[in-house]
């Protein structure tokens, strides 16, 4: 049984890339006096960009998806397998954790899957290119983003209305 996810939205335009050459971040013209928060994910009209990793008073730096230090807990439309999505540069990504042996294939619809608590459950990310079973007990799992990345002007910042209560700890407490 899923239980219904309520959200909240905030359209920005992307003022520039950020001056870091060795980082993949756009700059927005919202922030926090506009509500923009960090963690919240940044959408085009194809897909997930990024995530908001720093906000100021009326701006905030988005790190796109492709970043290297970037990763999205997703799951397979089709099978509903479960991975993290990582940023590779060169305008991929890269879905790890997955065994060998489970059910994914070129060509699967990616989509956030909100295990973290922060993400908004069913955004879509990505797009499975390649699936390479002999790499050993894990699968390289090769994929492009369904925005437009590089080239998105405006997108809207979306993120849920409230969190889940966090999970209770290993002791079993509260």
């Amino acid at each position: 049984m899923s239980q219904r996810v309520q959200t909240r939205s905030i359209a920005a335009d992307i003022l520039y890339n950020a001056p870091d050459p060795f980082a993949r971040k756009v700059i927005l013209y919202r922030g926090a006096q506009q509500g923009v928060e960090a963690g919240l994910i940044g959408v085009d009209a194809r897909g997930g960009i990024g995530q908001v990793t720093r906000v100021h008073p009326v701006q905030s730096e988005v790190t796109l998806l492709t970043d290297r230090n970037q990763s999205v807990p997703v799951s397979v439309v089709r099978s509903g397998v479960r991975g993290v999505l990582y940023g590779i540069g060169r305008s991929m990504l890269e879905m790890r954790h997955v065994l060998a042996d489970v059910d994914v294939q070129p060509g699967d619809l990616l989509v956030t899957s909100g295990l973290d608590g922060v993400f908004v459950p069913g955004l879509p990310v990505a797009r499975i290119t390649r699936v390479d079973r002999e790499a050993g007990a894990f699968a390289r799992i090769d994929c492009e983003p369904l925005a437009a990345i590089e080239r998105s002007v405006q997108v809207l910042v979306v993120g849920r209305a409230s969190y889940p209560p966090p999970p209770p700890d290993a002791a079993g407490g509260r």
